[in-house]
This record gives C-alpha cells, structure tokens and sequence, in this order.
C-alpha cells in the first residue's frame, strides 16, 4: 500500500511539471520579459544593419518590430541579437532569442532535426554568383578552375559543391565563417567569385570598394525559401509568427497602408472590418491571443509588405531589388495570404 501511495504521489508530481511546462508559452515569456528577443544577421545592408548609434533597420528588422507591435502594440520593444551563420541555430534552440529573422533558408533538416518551424516565407530567393566585370564572364558555367568565397555552414555551400559537381566543374573552395571575412577576402581579390542567396549580393556589392566593377550573373542555382524560424513546440507562438507576415501581405492585397488604415477601418467590406478587427463579433486576435485590432498595430508599425519591400530591398532603396516572385498572387508573384475568417 505505501508502494503504491509513493507511485501515485511521484505520479502527480510529474503531471504537475508536465503541466507546468506545457502552460509555459513563449507569448507570455516576452510579455513577462516587456520585449521580443530577435536573432538577426550581424550585418546585411537592406535585410538587418545597425547604424553608428546602435539602431537597427531593415527587411529582417521590420519583421522583428511586426512581431513586437502585434504583441505590445509598441514596435520599439524589440532587443537584438546579432548571430553569424554558425550561432543563428544554437541561439534559437536554447532559448537566447524568442524568433530567428535572419534571410535563414527553410530546408527539411532545420524543420526536422534541429527542431525548428518555418511556414512563412517572407523572401523568396535563389543562389547566384557575383564576380569582377574584369574577367569577362556572362555565365556561372564560365566558372570552371575559379577560386569561389563562400561562408561555412550554410546550404549556400553544399548549393556550391551540387551545382559544379552537376556541371563538371571544378572549383577552389575560399571558405570563411563569418560574413565580414567573407566580403573582406573578396573584395581584397583572394577569391573570382563570390557566391550568396542573389539577395545578399545585391546587398554586398554596395559594400565594396568599387560596387561598378562587379556584376551578378543570371544564374540562379537554388531555391532559397527564406523567413522566420521558431522552436517546436508552441504551437500558438507559431501561428502568431506566421500570422504576422500573413498580416502584411493581406494588407498590401486588401490596399492597406500605414498612410490610410485607419480610414480603411470605415470600410463596408467584410473581408476588410474582419481584417482590422471592427467586425462585432471578430475572435480573429483573441485566437491568437493577441487584441483583436492586432493587424492594424503592424500596419501602423511598418506598413504592409510592399512598403516593408520597397523601403528596405526594393524600388525605394539603394538595392533596387525586383519584386520577382514575391510579388502578390495577383501581380504575377507567389505572395499570398490565406484567408483571415
């Protein structure tokens, strides 16, 4: 009988942490904490890059603040931290930062083994090659014998070694951890090629010595789904990640911008008093677990997805970058948002 009472009380002493832990989400850990904790590129010109007071910009950045402003319904509330390529996974794994918006690739590994979720993809992209105009190259299957800059520990490197093994090409592998030694080796000449998701090159050429002296050739070698990752095992930390860029990318379909969402707040349309949250009987945030006007808070906060683009990585900044395949569905891109209903 004592055997059995010790078994039951071990029992309910288990349950009780089990339950404990399951009630622990990662939505009341940042509440409790006053900020999000987002893992971001240590410096990538149009994507995530402090500036000379500590302040940061970009893509990946206005991500981090959507999140923050359909949380606390205050985009300032935000703390960084820069992770290289190496530290990004063991950085989210651990719990230092709540979400990892740093241009991360979604690949079968990192949603299986290492535990991660990704579902949004904020940046559809492709590996490309960049080199000097010097060497009078028009083609990546020009590039046989090159020594090629590539930074360790990402797909772009094993992309690398599949595409000139594919092709019969050899190469010289320049290989480096970190971003910055990557671009210093190659704009210091210690490599021909230099080879990144085409949106970090776009990036990257602004940043050497000489931007007009290097072109980015038409290949694009892989397919490069990039957006935010989150740990298993939250669901409704997930679904509120996701939900953020399904938020920004609804706003641009539905026309609504920072400039005008509050007067889209008095349309008559449906889809729109659903959108914003001044339908009577809307749930959409409280499902979340946020307030129901949560999206008007991240369109407030950095506009909708083509504002997002064009003030970072498109038309309205040094990138120039097209929209391509992330435009909307309905301007002959892939964005699209499932419906809020």
């Amino acid at each position: 009988m004592a055997r059995r009472i010790l078994t039951a009380l071990i029992g309910a002493a288990v349950m009780g942490i089990g339950a404990q832990a399951a009630s622990a989400t990662t939505l009341g850990d940042v509440k409790a904490k006053g900020f999000l904790q987002c893992g971001v590129n240590t410096g990538l010109t149009g994507f995530a890059s402090p500036d000379a007071s500590g302040n940061w910009s970009g893509f990946d950045v206005d991500y981090c603040k959507a999140i923050a402003a359909a949380i606390f319904g205050d985009a300032t509330k935000v703390k960084y931290t820069p992770t290289s390529a190496k530290d990004r996974f063991p950085a989210l794994q651990s719990g230092e930062v709540d979400v990892l918006a740093r241009n991360t690739t979604w690949t079968i590994n990192r949603d299986t083994a290492l535990g991660f979720n990704f579902r949004a993809v904020n940046y559809y992209d492709g590996q490309g090659f960049m080199v000097r105009k010097s060497l009078n190259v028009k083609s990546a299957l020009e590039l046989s014998g090159a020594a090629v800059c590539v930074q360790t520990g990402t797909t772009t490197e094993l992309n690398l070694a599949d595409y000139f093994k594919a092709n019969n090409l050899q190469y010289n592998p320049v290989v480096f951890e970190k971003l910055e030694e990557v671009n210093a080796a190659y704009d210091a000449g210690r490599c021909d090629v230099y080879t990144t998701d085409q949106s970090g090159l776009y990036s990257l050429r602004l940043t050497l010595a000489a931007p007009d002296d290097h072109i980015i050739l038409p290949e694009i070698i892989s397919k490069e789904p990039l957006g935010p990752a989150v740990r298993q095992g939250d669901d409704q930390w997930f679904d509120i990640v996701s939900w953020v860029h399904y938020a920004l990318v609804g706003a641009e379909d539905f026309g609504i911008t920072s400039a005008n969402v509050e007067e889209m707040k008095k349309s008559t349309n449906p889809d729109i008093q659903r959108f914003l949250g001044v339908e009577a009987d809307t749930k959409i945030g409280t499902d979340l677990g946020l307030e129901n006007d949560w999206a008007v808070k991240i369109i407030k906060a950095v506009g909708n997805y083509g504002e997002v683009f064009d003030r970072n990585i498109g038309t309205g900044s040094p990138l120039k970058i097209e929209r391509g395949l992330n435009a909307l569905w309905s301007k002959g891109g892939i964005q699209y948002a499932p419906p809020v209903r």
